[in-house]
Protein backbone atom coordinates (compact mmCIF):
# COMPACT_ATOMS: atom_id res chain seq x y z
CA UNK A 1 0.00 0.00 0.00
CA UNK A 2 1.27 3.19 -1.00
CA UNK A 3 1.93 6.05 1.71
CA UNK A 4 -1.24 8.80 1.64
CA UNK A 5 -0.19 12.44 0.83
CA UNK A 6 -1.23 15.58 1.26
CA UNK A 7 -2.22 17.54 -1.90
CA UNK A 8 -3.42 20.59 -3.29
CA UNK A 9 -5.08 20.64 -6.78
CA UNK A 10 -5.38 23.67 -8.85
CA UNK A 11 -8.04 22.95 -11.51
CA UNK A 12 -10.40 25.31 -12.96
CA UNK A 13 -12.78 23.23 -14.30
CA UNK A 14 -15.17 22.81 -11.01
CA UNK A 15 -16.30 19.38 -12.24
CA UNK A 16 -12.85 17.86 -12.79
CA UNK A 17 -11.48 19.59 -9.79
CA UNK A 18 -14.34 17.71 -7.72
CA UNK A 19 -13.57 14.16 -9.54
CA UNK A 20 -10.06 14.72 -8.83
CA UNK A 21 -11.01 15.32 -4.59
CA UNK A 22 -13.11 12.11 -4.68
CA UNK A 23 -10.63 10.40 -6.29
CA UNK A 24 -7.48 11.02 -4.67
CA UNK A 25 -9.58 10.54 -1.39
CA UNK A 26 -10.77 7.21 -2.38
CA UNK A 27 -7.02 6.52 -3.02
CA UNK A 28 -6.39 7.01 0.20
CA UNK A 29 -4.81 10.72 0.28
CA UNK A 30 -5.34 13.76 1.60
CA UNK A 31 -6.53 16.81 -0.39
CA UNK A 32 -6.06 19.67 1.78
CA UNK A 33 -6.54 22.61 -0.69
CA UNK A 34 -8.55 22.26 -4.14
CA UNK A 35 -8.36 25.82 -5.88
CA UNK A 36 -9.15 27.62 -9.60
CA UNK A 37 -6.39 29.78 -10.72
CA UNK A 38 -2.53 29.76 -10.03
CA UNK A 39 -2.22 32.88 -7.19
CA UNK A 40 -4.48 30.33 -5.08
CA UNK A 41 -1.89 27.74 -5.87
CA UNK A 42 1.04 29.52 -4.60
CA UNK A 43 -0.99 30.81 -1.76
CA UNK A 44 -2.41 27.05 -0.86
CA UNK A 45 1.28 25.14 -1.43
CA UNK A 46 2.91 28.27 0.94
CA UNK A 47 0.34 27.80 3.54
CA UNK A 48 -0.24 23.74 3.29
CA UNK A 49 3.36 22.51 2.78
CA UNK A 50 1.54 19.97 0.54
CA UNK A 51 3.23 16.24 -0.01
CA UNK A 52 2.52 17.43 -3.88
CA UNK A 53 0.60 19.62 -6.09
CA UNK A 54 -1.40 18.75 -9.39
CA UNK A 55 -1.43 21.51 -11.37
CA UNK A 56 -3.45 22.19 -14.68
CA UNK A 57 -1.18 24.08 -17.24
CA UNK A 58 -4.05 26.58 -18.51
CA UNK A 59 -5.81 28.27 -15.88
CA UNK A 60 -7.25 32.22 -15.39
CA UNK A 61 -7.62 34.73 -16.38
CA UNK A 62 -5.57 34.18 -19.46
CA UNK A 63 -5.99 30.00 -20.14
CA UNK A 64 -2.44 29.89 -21.68
CA UNK A 65 0.60 29.12 -19.28
CA UNK A 66 -0.34 30.12 -15.97
CA UNK A 67 -0.37 27.07 -14.38
CA UNK A 68 2.55 25.52 -15.45
CA UNK A 69 4.37 28.64 -14.67
CA UNK A 70 3.12 28.64 -11.02
CA UNK A 71 4.39 25.05 -10.92
CA UNK A 72 7.68 26.29 -12.11
CA UNK A 73 7.94 28.37 -9.81
CA UNK A 74 6.79 25.87 -6.20
CA UNK A 75 9.72 24.03 -8.05
CA UNK A 76 12.17 27.46 -8.04
CA UNK A 77 11.16 28.10 -4.17
CA UNK A 78 10.05 24.92 -2.57
CA UNK A 79 11.90 21.84 -4.48
CA UNK A 80 10.16 19.40 -2.09
CA UNK A 81 6.77 19.26 -3.39
CA UNK A 82 6.42 17.28 -5.63
CA UNK A 83 4.59 18.36 -8.60
CA UNK A 84 1.99 16.65 -11.29
CA UNK A 85 1.09 18.71 -13.93
CA UNK A 86 -2.13 18.08 -15.93
CA UNK A 87 -3.14 18.89 -19.23
CA UNK A 88 -5.56 18.80 -22.13
CA UNK A 89 -2.75 18.70 -24.65
CA UNK A 90 0.66 18.20 -25.07
CA UNK A 91 2.71 21.76 -24.33
CA UNK A 92 5.65 19.97 -24.94
CA UNK A 93 7.92 23.46 -24.42
CA UNK A 94 6.33 24.19 -21.37
CA UNK A 95 7.03 19.92 -20.87
CA UNK A 96 10.74 19.78 -21.56
CA UNK A 97 11.82 23.01 -20.22
CA UNK A 98 10.14 22.49 -16.76
CA UNK A 99 11.67 18.65 -17.23
CA UNK A 100 14.99 19.98 -17.66
CA UNK A 101 14.49 22.07 -15.01
CA UNK A 102 13.86 18.97 -12.40
CA UNK A 103 15.15 16.10 -10.93
CA UNK A 104 12.87 14.04 -9.60
CA UNK A 105 9.49 14.48 -8.05
CA UNK A 106 7.57 15.36 -11.55
CA UNK A 107 5.03 13.99 -13.33
CA UNK A 108 3.33 15.27 -16.84
CA UNK A 109 -0.11 13.68 -17.73
CA UNK A 110 -2.56 14.14 -20.19
CA UNK A 111 -6.09 14.78 -18.61
CA UNK A 112 -7.55 11.72 -20.97
CA UNK A 113 -5.64 9.79 -18.91
CA UNK A 114 -7.17 10.29 -15.40
CA UNK A 115 -9.99 7.86 -16.60
CA UNK A 116 -7.72 5.13 -15.98
CA UNK A 117 -7.85 5.41 -12.18
CA UNK A 118 -5.51 2.97 -11.25
CA UNK A 119 -2.77 3.95 -13.95
CA UNK A 120 -3.70 7.50 -12.70
CA UNK A 121 -3.74 6.95 -8.63
CA UNK A 122 -0.04 4.81 -9.73
CA UNK A 123 1.63 8.00 -10.82
CA UNK A 124 0.11 10.16 -8.35
CA UNK A 125 2.40 7.59 -6.06
CA UNK A 126 5.56 7.47 -7.61
CA UNK A 127 5.88 11.07 -8.18
CA UNK A 128 5.08 11.84 -4.08
CA UNK A 129 7.64 9.49 -3.93
CA UNK A 130 9.60 11.64 -5.64
CA UNK A 131 9.68 9.66 -8.97
CA UNK A 132 9.13 10.77 -12.54
CA UNK A 133 6.37 9.65 -14.71
CA UNK A 134 5.81 11.23 -17.87
CA UNK A 135 2.80 10.32 -20.44
CA UNK A 136 4.25 8.35 -23.75
CA UNK A 137 2.37 11.14 -25.74
CA UNK A 138 4.39 14.10 -23.93
CA UNK A 139 7.61 12.06 -24.13
CA UNK A 140 7.17 11.56 -28.11
CA UNK A 141 6.47 15.31 -28.67
CA UNK A 142 9.67 16.04 -26.67
CA UNK A 143 11.54 13.90 -28.38
CA UNK A 144 10.08 15.58 -31.63
CA UNK A 145 10.97 19.30 -30.72
CA UNK A 146 14.65 17.82 -29.29
CA UNK A 147 15.21 16.81 -32.85
CA UNK A 148 13.81 20.30 -34.59
CA UNK A 149 15.98 22.41 -32.18
CA UNK A 150 19.07 19.82 -33.04
CA UNK A 151 18.59 20.22 -36.91
CA UNK A 152 18.74 24.34 -36.36
CA UNK A 153 21.46 24.46 -34.21
CA UNK A 154 23.56 22.34 -36.59
CA UNK A 155 23.23 24.13 -39.28
CA UNK A 156 25.53 27.61 -39.45
CA UNK A 157 23.47 31.04 -40.76
CA UNK A 158 24.49 30.67 -44.15
CA UNK A 159 23.81 26.70 -44.02
CA UNK A 160 20.36 27.57 -43.28
CA UNK A 161 20.11 30.37 -45.80
CA UNK A 162 20.61 27.90 -48.29
CA UNK A 163 18.49 25.12 -46.92
CA UNK A 164 15.46 27.80 -46.42
CA UNK A 165 16.53 28.61 -50.57
CA UNK A 166 16.09 25.14 -51.37
CA UNK A 167 12.97 24.88 -49.47
CA UNK A 168 11.53 27.59 -52.11
CA UNK A 169 12.30 25.62 -54.87
CA UNK A 170 15.34 27.33 -55.73
CA UNK A 171 17.69 25.74 -58.16
CA UNK A 172 21.55 25.74 -57.38
CA UNK A 173 22.59 28.51 -59.64
CA UNK A 174 19.18 30.33 -58.78
CA UNK A 175 20.43 29.81 -55.28
CA UNK A 176 24.40 31.45 -56.04
CA UNK A 177 22.71 34.70 -57.69
CA UNK A 178 20.40 35.26 -54.65
CA UNK A 179 23.17 34.87 -52.26
CA UNK A 180 26.38 36.36 -54.56
CA UNK A 181 28.02 33.26 -54.22
CA UNK A 182 29.72 30.95 -56.62
CA UNK A 183 27.58 27.34 -57.84
CA UNK A 184 31.00 25.35 -56.15
CA UNK A 185 30.27 27.63 -53.14
CA UNK A 186 26.70 26.41 -52.78
CA UNK A 187 27.20 23.15 -53.34
CA UNK A 188 29.80 23.12 -50.68
CA UNK A 189 27.41 24.40 -48.29
CA UNK A 190 24.56 21.99 -49.53
CA UNK A 191 27.40 18.74 -49.06
CA UNK A 192 27.74 20.12 -45.58
CA UNK A 193 24.39 20.50 -44.56
CA UNK A 194 23.29 17.05 -45.96
CA UNK A 195 25.73 15.78 -44.07
CA UNK A 196 24.70 17.59 -40.96
CA UNK A 197 21.31 16.02 -40.97
CA UNK A 198 22.37 12.81 -41.96
CA UNK A 199 21.50 12.14 -45.10
CA UNK A 200 23.83 9.53 -47.06
CA UNK A 201 25.21 9.97 -50.77
CA UNK A 202 23.12 6.30 -51.08
CA UNK A 203 19.89 8.50 -50.70
CA UNK A 204 20.43 10.08 -54.42
CA UNK A 205 18.45 12.96 -55.21
CA UNK A 206 16.03 11.97 -52.40
CA UNK A 207 18.54 14.13 -50.18
CA UNK A 208 17.15 17.59 -51.22
CA UNK A 209 13.65 16.61 -50.93
CA UNK A 210 14.31 15.43 -47.20
CA UNK A 211 16.86 18.57 -46.47
CA UNK A 212 13.38 20.23 -47.15
CA UNK A 213 11.54 18.01 -44.79
CA UNK A 214 13.73 18.30 -41.93
CA UNK A 215 14.17 22.14 -42.08
CA UNK A 216 9.80 22.29 -42.61
CA UNK A 217 9.84 20.31 -39.56
CA UNK A 218 12.13 22.37 -37.66
CA UNK A 219 10.12 25.48 -38.46
CA UNK A 220 7.41 24.16 -37.00
CA UNK A 221 8.82 24.41 -33.74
Amino acid sequence: MTAPLRIVIAEDSVLLRAGLERLLAEGGHEVVAAVGDATALLDAVTRHRPDLALVDVRMPPSFTDEGVRAATLIRQQDPEVALLVLSQYVEERYASELIADSSGGLGYVLKDRVADVDGFLDMVATVGAGGTALDPEVVQQILVRSRRRRVREALTPRELEVLQLMAEGRSNAAIARTLFVSAGSVEKHISSLFGKLGLAPEDGENRRVLAVLRYLESEEG
